[in-house]
């Protein structure tokens, strides 16, 4: 009898623990709900679909794939999409729960990520990030402003940092004026990266450097460089090679720092202007716009504390110009 009652009292404990830890488990997931979003390390090797479905039982298996394939997922703070993407131990994974709203009205611009916090979008080159005063509506702010008031009239975004409207690529929107302060106060401590594809005119024989230099403006708006220190604010730009040909070069290109224009300054400076930048010494247009595309993005969020890391292609006409350039060598 004694033992029997032990063998009752050991199987009330188990059952009370397995209680215990779905009641843990619930109050968890409801955490996670609350905040739109489910976090997760990885405590052994699987794929990230039926990871997903491990974590989401309560969502039917198209709606965590229309999940997946939206780009609500990321896995160590980059965007994942491939189903059978490869999870390893200790690996950290993030579920953004809050569903996009509608993007059919977004011309020129595509939403990257999206969370209740911020927004990544991918611009065009010939779009406004804000309006001017030439141009009040065909920009990307105005367009955004709408796309989140579906969700309601009192939804705004915020500027965080802009894109010149010959230039493509990956900028940040703020959803409160609270999280746009956060990342400008701190931007030098939460922005890891800054890359951008630069193509430009003739063949750059340096492999890689830095270029510093004292932005200045003039009363026509054109910035120009100064060498003598603390004359103007103090830009850097590291580049490196990425292919070259006679004609044409594709740099890669890290901002230390991030003034305006500065990328197109610089590479007047080194002597080979961007490709279509006649503000800045540029001999002609021949792929239609600016060669220069913001292609990476890498921050802190201000909120979760999460490294989040963004890519974009390089554009297909600064690769087709290149190749008409016939190149000769690769760096």
């Amino acid at each position: 009898m004694p033992q029997q009652r032990t063998k009752a009292r050991r199987y009330t404990e188990v059952k009370e623990k397995a209680a215990s830890v779905k009641r843990s488990r619930e109050v968890s997931a409801a955490a996670d709900s609350e905040a739109g979003q489910l976090v997760r390390v990885i405590e052994e090797p699987s794929e990230l679909l039926p990871y997903l479905f491990s974590i989401m039982p309560d969502k039917g298996r198209n709606k965590v794939k229309a999940i997946l394939t939206r780009g609500q997922v990321l896995v160590e703070g980059r965007v994942t999409t491939q189903h059978n993407f490869q999870l390893g131990v200790g690996q950290t994974v993030r579920v953004n729960l809050f569903k996009p709203q509608s993007t059919t009205s977004l011309h020129g611009v595509r939403i990257v990520y999206e969370d209740a916090y911020l927004l990544v979008v991918d611009k065009d080159a010939g779009l406004l990030s804000i309006a001017t005063e030439e141009e009040k509506y065909a920009t990307a702010y105005r367009q955004l402003q709408a796309y989140v008031q579906q969700g309601g009239d009192d939804k705004r975004i915020f500027i965080v940092h802009r894109l010149d409207r010959d230039t493509s690529g990956l900028m940040m929107f703020a959803k409160s004026e609270d999280v746009k302060e956060k990342l400008q106060d701190n931007w030098k401590d939460l922005v890891a990266e800054r890359v951008y594809t630069v193509l430009v005119e003739g063949r750059v024989r340096q492999p890689q450097g830095v270029i510093t230099s004292w932005l200045k403006e003039t009363k026509t708006m054109l910035v120009y460089s100064s060498l003598r220190p603390g004359d103007g604010d103090k830009a850097v730009t590291h580049f490196t090679v990425l292919k070259a040909a006679d004609h044409c070069t594709l740099l890669e290109a890290r901002l230390e720092t991030g003034r305006k224009n500065q990328i197109r300054v610089h590479m007047k400076d080194l002597g080979h202007p961007v490709v279509g930048d006649k503000r800045y010494g540029g001999t002609g247009s021949p792929i239609g716009r600016l060669g220069l595309h913001a292609r990476i993005l890498s921050f802190r969020h201000p909120i979760s504390g999460e490294d989040l890391h963004f890519e974009t292609p390089v554009p297909p006409p600064f690769l087709r110009y290149l190749e008409r350039a016939q190149p000769t060598r690769r760096t």
